[in-house]
């Protein structure tokens, strides 16, 4: 209501300060619940992350769990099936060595790499039984133990050359492993398959790979080898460790295996 000469009145004043405090309050009320809605939707959202995050790790046990298990159970059936098996072999092959030289004569070369090789498959096993019964990996065979298994080779009547290029140096356990693995399997196959032959072994130390290398002049098959049990685990291993492999006949006979592994450096000791 407007008067001609006084201009709004007090009732209308009132109103409007009224109406004013009425939209004000409306605001806060507005404003509060909004935050108040906000942190009801935050504290959803972290409990909806605190549970995902939860399952995440229940299952990781879970799986981890199961993966011990598994271990378990192949180390012991492992140890039930070869290490008996293989201890008496050794036994068996150090009493024939015993009474040859008992009875003036020495024994064979064949028969003490047999000793020899029985020795070293027990001391293998229980390191793999070892490695199954713990989370750890554990360097078991390296490459500074390649000298021993070329030897052992040779012994058993291999001619075979062993040449080391570049500057030496320790790598991680899993790659001196899967090295030692691949020149095992590489021997074991020439004396398998390539009938009479030569072979040479080659670890070459580069900057950021270190290539291991067996060729052998047997008299093989000139087609790709069908993959078996020893060149997929060969390859399993190599890929496992983020290299490469490369399995197939040489240019005229023979056959190549080779190994390309990353050279990432040992970890030092924790200061």
């Amino acid at each position: 209501m407007w008067t001609a000469d006084h201009g709004p009145t007090l009732e209308t004043m009132r109103t409007d300060r009224g109406w004013r405090r009425f939209y004000a309050t409306g605001w806060l009320v507005s404003a509060a619940a909004g935050l108040a809605a906000f942190a009801q939707w935050h504290a959803y959202v972290r409990e909806v992350e605190r549970r995902a995050e939860e399952a995440e790790r229940t299952r990781d046990e879970v799986a981890r769990r199961r993966a011990v298990e598994e271990r378990l159970r192949i180390a012991r059936d492992l140890h039930d099936s070869l290490t008996h098996s293989i201890s008496v072999i050794k036994v068996q092959a150090g009493v024939a060595a015993h009474l040859a030289r008992k009875s003036g004569e020495e024994p064979s070369a064949a028969l003490l790499a047999i000793q020899e090789a029985s020795t070293d498959a027990v001391r293998e096993l229980r390191s793999t039984l070892d490695v199954l019964r713990r989370d750890e990996i554990t360097a078991g065979n390296g490459l500074d133990r390649l000298p021993e298994l070329v030897e052992r080779a040779r012994s058993s009547g291999l001619p075979i050359t062993y040449t080391v290029r570049g500057v030496v140096r320790p790598l991680r356990p899993e790659v001196e492993q899967a090295a030692y693995r691949v020149v095992q399997e590489a021997l074991t196959n020439v004396t398998r398959h390539a009938g009479p032959a030569a072979a040479a072994v080659e670890v070459r130390y580069g900057a950021a790979a270190v290539i291991v290398r067996v060729d052998d002049d047997g008299a093989g098959s000139p087609r790709p080898p069908v993959p078996g049990y020893g060149l997929v685990g060969m390859r399993e291993r190599v890929t496992g460790v983020g290299g490469r492999l490369r399995a197939e006949p040489g240019g005229s006979r023979g056959f190549t295996v080779v190994a390309e592994l990353p050279a990432d450096a040992a970890p030092g000791p924790a200061s």
